[in-house]
C-alpha cells in the first residue's frame, strides 16, 4: 500500500512571518502563493504543518 500523501497549499504570504517560519515554507518546497505540493503524511511533515499551519491549506490526497 502506498504511503498517504497530503496536498499542501500556501495561502498566506510569509513576508511578515518569523524567519524560522519562512525557512520552513522554503523547506516544504512552497515558492509562491497558492502553489501546492504533495508531501508524505508522516511525523516530520505534520510537525512542519503544526509550525506554519496558519499559512497553509492542507488536504488529504
Amino acid at each position: 500500500m502506498a504511503e498517504k500523501m497530503l496536498k499542501i497549499t500556501l495561502v498566506k504570504s510569509p513576508i511578515g512571518a518569523v524567519p524560522k517560519h519562512k525557512k520552513t515554507v522554503e523547506a516544504m518546497g512552497l515558492t509562491k502563493l497558492h502553489k501546492s505540493v504533495m508531501l508524505p503524511d508522516n511525523a516530520s511533515t505534520r510537525g512542519q504543518i503544526q509550525q506554519i499551519g496558519y499559512m497553509l491549506k492542507v488536504e488529504e490526497a
